[in-house]
């Protein structure tokens, strides 16, 4: 089985970035809401290893829900570029930076998505070790 390795380096008041690596290869970064407690839709989830599958969101489309995530459900992989567009989900980027209001964010968010989604092209379920 696939596994992907979320790294988280920084944290803030707003946000949680990290980058995720493939095979000891970093290949996007990400952005998550920062710890509160896995608070459902405004936490990040915690430290562990989780099974990530595709699965068909009604408003992302072809994305990876992160299971087995306690006391959550509907963790997904998906665009954005600050912490509120998060709602406790994972967002992809290629570059940390400040949008025009001032927020921590993350820039290139289609493109790292797309590169995401292709690293995964075939593949049904994952591991995700995140530390």
């Amino acid at each position: 089985m696939k596994t992907l390795k979320l790294v988280r380096v920084s944290y803030s008041d707003d946000a949680a970035f990290g980058v995720l690596i493939d095979d000891k290869i970093p290949f996007c970064l990400t952005l998550e809401r920062p710890w509160l407690d896995n608070q459902t839709n405004i936490s990040c989830i915690p430290t562990g290893t989780y099974l990530c599958k595709r699965v068909d969101s009604p408003r992302f489309g072809d994305t990876f829900e992160v299971t087995n995530v306690p006391g959550r459900t509907h963790i997904l992989f998906h665009k954005g570029n600050i912490a509120d567009d998060t709602h406790g989900c994972i967002i992809a980027g290629e570059e940390f930076g400040h949008p025009t209001l001032g927020e921590e964010a993350l820039k290139s968010s289609g493109h790292a998505y797309k590169e995401f989604m292709s690293k995964l092209e075939g593949v049904n379920q994952f591991a995700l070790i995140i530390s």
